[in-house]
């Protein structure tokens, strides 16, 4: 039997994932569902470059704006989210489309990822935090250069993960994302935006301004007297 369709945006900060999205959902009578770690979160419009109003009201978007910025959100959580609104989507019989730039939240739809929970040594943790970032990171590259391939040298928090994962199962985290990987569901089209290096900074940088101009300094203000 054939696998219902759903269409995937993906691309960097500022490459036009949005606009690109809204057009798509009105040419193919789509709804949207939104991929980014930072639009589910409440009262941070600004800061994560949720779609405006006027762009929301040019099409359906989910899974934005939803979630207290207190809630511990995972993407597990994400994943249950979003399959439950595809079915919803094509049980009305439109397209899902997947728009964002959480490369995690991406690959947990397109992989069929099972998120088997890893049981958290907490002093095991407390550990690690007392550790130089230099010194956990040339740890961590023993264990999986792998996974560290796609992880900033300052990421602690991502770093100290590879170290938990293997002190708690014995599996990297390379092996143990692999074996979590499942066949998909639905049929993936995937998309990614892509441009001139330079230009694409230059988008960044105009909407870092934008952003300092509609009042991000005050949306972070407000955040930390909330």
């Amino acid at each position: 039997m054939d696998k219902k369709k759903v269409i995937v945006i993906c691309g960097p900060t500022a490459s036009g994932k949005t606009s690109l999205g809204i057009q798509i959902a009105n040419l193919v009578n789509g709804e949207i569902i939104s991929a980014d770690s930072m639009q589910i979160y409440k009262d941070m419009d600004i800061g994560s470059a949720k779609p405006t109003i006027e762009e929301r009201a040019q099409a359906v978007h989910h899974l934005i704006d939803f979630v207290d910025p207190d809630r511990r959100y995972s993407v597990a959580d994400f994943k249950k989210d979003a399959e439950s609104k595809i079915k919803e989507i094509l049980e009305k019989n439109k397209v899902p489309i997947i728009v964002g730039g959480t490369g995690l939240y991406v690959n947990s739809l397109i992989y069929n990822i099972h998120y088997n929970e890893v049981e958290t040594d907490l002093e095991y943790r407390k550990l690690l935090e007392n550790i130089d970032i230099k010194d956990l990171y040339k740890m961590a590259e023993g264990i999986d250069s792998e996974a560290l391939k796609k992880i900033a040298p300052t990421d602690r928090k991502r770093i100290s993960r590879i170290l938990e994962i293997y002190h708690s199962t014995g599996k990297t985290k390379t092996e143990f994302e692999k074996e979590s990987r499942h066949e998909p569901e639905y049929d993936y089209k995937i998309f990614v935006l892509n441009m001139d290096r330079q230009k694409l900074y230059d988008r960044i940088n105009l909407r870092v301004d934008l952003m300092i101009k509609d009042g991000l300094v005050d949306e972070v203000k407000d955040r930390k007297s909330g």
